[in-house]
């Protein structure tokens, strides 16, 4: 029987370089294939042993993992940032690449990253897009107050995007030059199509089989919308990979990044290793849900009388991070401790 192969693939939009290694680390075979499914199946045909493969984490790893992953015994995929070994190297091209990523394969040191599954990375760019049409709704709504603004037009910019309003605005305005009118029509009618799609995005998100009971439980903490139990729900996938709270937060960007040499130590800024749009998601909701739960309420301005009002936010969106947790690791709804519950819990323990 043939010994195993390690397979490092280096992808790229178009190519893909590979190189397959055995354990003594010699080289079996290296070279290009395209970036398409009948060159991956011509391919993938030929090689007579059995393989383990390994490729860096890209915009288009996904399908190509999943088109691979039944034909390999094991296929990993890399953390960008922490192969090292690939950016550090003084002669980089795509065969060095791949070989690399197959000598790590082939050590046991590839930097392993998660990758979901297949219906949660669907849903995943459903949700993201979704954000996107958000912030282009958000856009088009700026623009129409600028383009008022230009020709010195008169508006009340609380009624400005209703309906109602904007079209007896366009009617009634004075001394508004027609070409303004019309991008005005073009920004509103841009707004009504975002809108639309956005609304259907959320719906069949909130109600999709996979997620419905999911966001109800997490939307159980008085504080958290549909939006953040989506977010949490699809960016986290599957909760059991975080072992403790710490890695949760670490994970969102709610903690600054720990640096220490010679036995001192000190944290710099927020750490740009997180996931960015819960971070986003968890900090913007974090600002309003202090309205809503009195618990949160209380946290906020205990942190704000220490230092200030960023400072205070990044509490209550880690308070927020690890309710969220304990809801998806428990999988029921949440309920407020009282002291006496607590005193009873550490009693007991």
């Amino acid at each position: 029987m043939k010994s195993i192969g390690y397979i490092g693939l280096d992808i790229h939009k178009k190519v893909i370089a590979f190189c397959i290694k055995i354990n003594s680390g010699a080289v079996i075979e290296e070279g290009k294939i395209d970036a398409t499914r009948s060159a991956l199946t011509t391919w993938v045909a030929r090689i007579d042993r059995p393989w383990i493969g390994a490729m860096e984490a890209t915009l288009f790893t996904g399908w190509i993992y999943d088109f691979l992953k039944p034909h390999a015994q094991e296929l990993k995929v890399a953390h960008p940032k922490m192969l090292k070994a690939i950016s550090a190297s003084k002669k980089k091209n795509d065969r060095v690449d791949a070989a690399k990523i197959a000598d790590l394969l082939r050590c046991d040191l590839l930097p392993e990253c998660h990758m979901a599954d297949k219906q949660t990375r669907e849903l995943r760019r459903a949700l993201r897009y979704r954000n996107l049409v958000v912030r282009q709704a958000v856009l088009m709504k700026n623009k129409m107050a600028g383009l008022l603004m230009e020709v010195g037009a008169e508006y009340n910019k609380d009624k400005l995007h209703g309906k109602g309003y904007f079209d007896n605005l366009i009617t009634t305005v004075e001394e508004v030059p027609e070409s303004v009118i019309d991008l005005l029509k073009t920004s509103r009618a841009s707004l009504e199509m975002f809108q639309a799609v956005e609304k259907r995005l959320r719906n069949a998100l909130k109600n999709h089989p996979a997620l419905r009971e999911r966001v109800e439980r997490l939307s159980s903490i008085s504080g958290v919308g549909d939006m953040t139990a989506l977010t949490w729900a699809l960016e986290i996938g599957d909760v059991s990979r975080f072992s403790s709270r710490r890695k949760v937060i670490s994970y969102c960007g709610l903690c600054s990044a720990q640096k220490e040499s010679a036995g001192k130590s000190y944290r710099s800024p927020l750490s740009k290793d997180r996931n960015k749009h819960l971070q986003t998601v968890l900090i913007e909701a974090a600002k309003i849900a202090p309205r809503w739960n009195p618990e949160l309420a209380a946290l906020y301005e205990r942190e704000l009388a220490r230092g200030n009002r960023n400072r205070a936010t990044l509490a209550v969106a880690r308070k927020l991070a690890v309710w969220l947790l304990a809801v998806d690791r428990k999988n029921e709804p949440f309920q407020t401790r009282t002291k006496e519950d607590k005193t009873a819990k550490q009693q007991a323990a």
